[in-house]
């Protein structure tokens, strides 16, 4: 089929009822009809998903956004104008007999953003409506960033999936919450608090961890998120010689070490101890973390150990991954 008929088949399968996998610029989405109900539950049912936790809804742009919303401030207008398309949801006050509860997890708000790639913008151009989607993986897992990752993961559990290349942003979106006085960075992402506050003014920053069985406010706020099923650790720079310890204490493993370019690494460099450089400009490390997360689990190493990168702003959201995705030396 051509990319024509993919969407048009796409299309067909979502208004049926069905989940379609389709790619934007931060990770692959698994996505159903945001007003169906049974079509919602089904995303829930095929991730293992809580239905505390809740999903965000893709939209063509601002016309098809307002909808859904029961208030548009001025800040979302002057937002979307800005961001969308792009890496930015916008949490609103729920239009009633819209985006239905359960996609909300219940909440009186619904999150919504509009994804620059081109084949989610045509399939939500074509389907004229509002898409509700997660991440296409299983709950708490590493993120997709392209379509084998979808298959890998959901395999069956999928109607169609639309095979885009891999995701150039890599992480998820900002999510900034529009329903207060003052807004609130609830997940931090692709848009940052900087270029944000430069156009509303200040905004707060949610620094918290949603715990197993705890309702969310939003996506991605649970404590361990984006996790590999191979144990993983994180250090900071200035812990280097407290992990070179560690290391020599875990002898016949097999490790694979993500650092940036430029750290020197003194012990363990045998045949079950493998560098992973990684991008030192958060854009290039976020583009890439997910896809080599996946790579060595699948390689079969006995523990993943991760450089924090800087703690500097520029790279709060890579931070919020790697804090959920790993645990501390």
């Amino acid at each position: 089929m051509n990319d024509f008929q993919l969407i048009d088949r796409a299309v067909q399968i979502l208004r049926a009822g069905g989940l379609v996998a389709f790619p934007t610029e931060t990770v692959y989405g698994l996505g159903a009809d945001a007003t169906n109900s049974a079509a919602v539950e089904r995303i829930f049912a095929a991730k293992g998903r809580p239905a505390t936790n809740p999903l965000i809804s893709h939209v063509a742009g601002e016309q098809v956004a307002r909808r859904y919303a029961a208030a548009w401030p001025d800040a979302a207008g002057a937002l979307a104008r800005a961001f969308w398309p792009g890496p930015l949801t916008l949490v609103l006050p729920r239009r009633p007999g819209g985006v239905v509860a359960q996609a909300t997890a219940g909440l009186p708000s619904v999150a919504l953003r509009s994804p620059d790639h081109p084949l989610a913008i045509a399939l939500l151009r074509a389907f004229d409506g509002a898409i509700a989607a997660p991440s296409a993986n299983r709950s708490t897992h590493v993120s997709p960033t392209t379509a084998g990752h979808v298959l890998d993961e959901l395999g069956g559990r999928v109607d169609l999936i639309l095979d885009g290349g891999p995701c150039r942003v890599g992480i998820e979106s900002t999510v900034l919450d529009l329903t207060a006085p003052q807004p609130t960075i609830l997940r931090p992402g692709g848009v940052t608090r900087e270029q944000i506050e430069r156009l509303i003014g200040p905004v707060r920053l949610f620094a918290g961890s949603v715990t197993p069985g705890e309702a969310a406010v939003s996506p991605g706020q649970q404590e361990v998120h984006y996790a590999p099923v191979t144990p993983a650790f994180r250090f900071e720079r200035e812990e280097l010689d407290t992990v070179e310890d560690w290391l020599r204490a875990r002898p016949g493993e097999s490790v694979a070490l993500f650092h940036l370019s430029d750290l020197a690494i003194t012990v363990g460099r045998d045949a079950t101890f493998n560098l992973v450089a990684m991008p030192a400009s958060a854009e290039g490390f976020a583009a890439v973390l997910y896809a080599r997360l996946r790579e060595w689990d699948k390689a079969g190493v006995d523990v993943i150990v991760v450089e924090m990168p800087p703690d500097e702003p520029g790279w709060l959201a890579v931070r919020d991954r790697l804090r959920r995705a790993t645990r501390g030396i």
